[in-house]
């Protein structure tokens, strides 16, 4: 009986890894491509077949998306906002959350539902635009902080962390004489560590990949507002519009000596956006991943 055990134990931890192993391979293998086509010459990567490694190794592609006017200023400026709408969406929500945790609080029903409804309920672009006019939002860089520092649902997934804590660490805390700020900051936050973190890389990911708001909130006189993410993405039209003028110039019968050098495709400049953008998020996660998985899974559970 032990050795049946034991072998039907060795066939399912084979399996385990084998299927960790296809898991893996599915996981790299769309990143690793569009690597590959990075790399590729742009006209080389148009007649297909680029799967791991390039066939005509160049850096073309990200000379085309770091040397864009304004990348310096844009990369900036996206980190400043991550970094912003970090900070203060973990302190609003935070502090938020920690006074509905508190049941004797009046009106705790009432006040819960009515922040609940806007996540159901919203007027619209045109609307959400004729309000940030009025209190002066547009073309201001707090347009990318104060609408996002308070988020219904991440506030309920503290609030529902903050209820899994042992009760009798606040009583204590109130017993020695500590005030509830000092018991918010000195007690209950560092144990809220995971859920932070869990919460810090939704927004900052958010925020990152975010450039809607810059076209509907943001005019070219204050480009030096743009984000990374909407410079790239205005990188990608202009190669697209010459892809389009190479084609006329083909079927009119244009000579295009002039577009020789421009080699580029479209579907290159895509991958190298894809990873130049990509990048900073890789190179965070590993620091927040310890806490990922922990807060996200009790942060989930409802009493």
């Amino acid at each position: 009986m032990r050795r049946r055990r034991s072998i039907s134990r060795r066939c399912f931890d084979g399996f385990n890894v084998f299927f960790m192993w296809i898991i893996i391979v599915l996981m790299l293998f769309p990143y690793l491509n569009v690597l590959a086509k990075a790399l590729n010459d742009g006209a080389d990567s148009a007649r297909g077949g680029i799967l791991f490694w390039p066939r005509v190794f160049t850096w073309d592609n990200f000379a085309t998306v770091i040397t864009a006017e304004g990348f310096g200023q844009a990369f900036f400026i996206s980190v400043a906002r991550v970094v912003c709408s970090v900070v203060l969406t973990i302190i609003v929500q935070f502090m938020c959350a920690y006074v509905f945790t508190y049941k004797e609080l009046v009106g705790r029903s009432g006040i819960l539902l009515y922040l609940m409804i806007p996540g159901y309920f919203g007027g619209g672009l045109i609307p959400q635009y004729i309000l940030y006019s009025n209190i002066g939002l547009l073309n201001n860089f707090l347009c990318y902080v104060i609408p996002g520092m308070f988020s219904m649902y991440n506030m309920i997934i503290i609030r529902t962390y903050m209820n899994s804590l042992p009760l009798g660490l606040k009583e204590a805390a109130k017993i020695d004489g500590a005030s509830e700020i000092k018991i918010l900051f000195r007690i209950v936050m560092p144990l809220c560590k995971p859920i932070m973190a869990t919460i810090a890389l939704w927004v900052a990911v958010g925020d990152w990949n975010d450039w809607t708001t810059t076209m509907y909130f943001f005019t070219r006189k204050y480009d030096h507002l743009f984000p990374l993410s909407y410079l790239l993405q205005q990188v990608l039209k202009e190669t697209e519009r010459i892809q389009q003028m190479i084609q006329d110039a083909l079927r009119s019968g244009q000579d295009i000596s002039q577009f020789q050098e421009m080699n580029i495709t479209t579907e290159a400049v895509r991958c190298a956006q894809i990873i130049v953008t990509t990048i900073p998020i890789i190179a965070t996660y590993p620091f927040l991943q310890k806490y990922f998985i922990h807060g996200v899974t009790l942060g989930a559970v409802k009493d």
